[in-house]
């Protein structure tokens, strides 16, 4: 469980949307635009209060058919949280050893954020192959992660983080890309 079973979601879903709701927003509608465009995995981020509604809401409409995540979490309460809810995955921006230690206990599958060498190497010293590299725009990019692909060789990355949807297939051509998470989804959407 754990991290190693973050890789089959991201696997099936190469682009992962982040979202982040508002009170006033329609997760089930914005779902079914996603769906429609055959996206079935969303990231709804802990921004706003209304997150973990969110999450509730297409879990209760779409389980069958969608993996719902969370992302922004940045603490243990959160994590106890999202089990409770029965979040499909759990994506933080970085990682802390009490954070890695209750999402493995929760055995809900995780996707922890690094942006450096140190943080890469104490996530690999945790046992941990696949990661979120964020904010992916700010620490180089594609340039960076093919610098990563000789260094960490056994590593696996989602980067998400100013990625646009013209730039994302420059990621996911990476080898050591599984995944690119987005916000072009919502702006799209939000535009139409």
């Amino acid at each position: 469980m754990g991290n190693q079973s973050i890789h089959k979601i991201l696997k099936n879903n190469p682009l992962v949307p982040v979202v982040t709701f508002q009170k006033e927003d329609s997760p089930e509608a914005f779902m079914d635009y996603l769906i429609q465009r055959n996206v079935f995995c969303i990231e709804i981020t802990l921004r706003t209060e209304y997150g973990l509604k969110a999450i509730e809401l297409l879990k209760n409409k779409f389980s069958d058919t969608i993996q719902v995540g969370a992302g922004t979490v940045i603490n243990p309460s959160q994590v106890d949280q999202l089990k409770s809810i029965g979040a499909d995955f759990i994506v933080s921006p970085g990682l802390t050893v009490d954070l890695f230690e209750c999402m493995m206990k929760s055995e809900v599958p995780f996707l922890p954020g690094v942006a450096t060498p140190s943080e890469i190497i104490q996530a690999q010293e945790l046992g941990l192959k696949y990661l979120k590299f964020f904010p992916a725009n700010l620490y180089g990019g594609v340039g960076a992660l093919k610098m990563f692909g000789g260094l960490f060789p056994t590593i696996k990355f989602c980067p998400t983080g100013g990625i646009s949807e013209e730039t994302s297939q420059e990621y996911l051509a990476l080898n050591n890309v599984v995944a690119v998470g987005g916000s072009w989804f919502q702006k799209n959407y939000n535009t139409k």
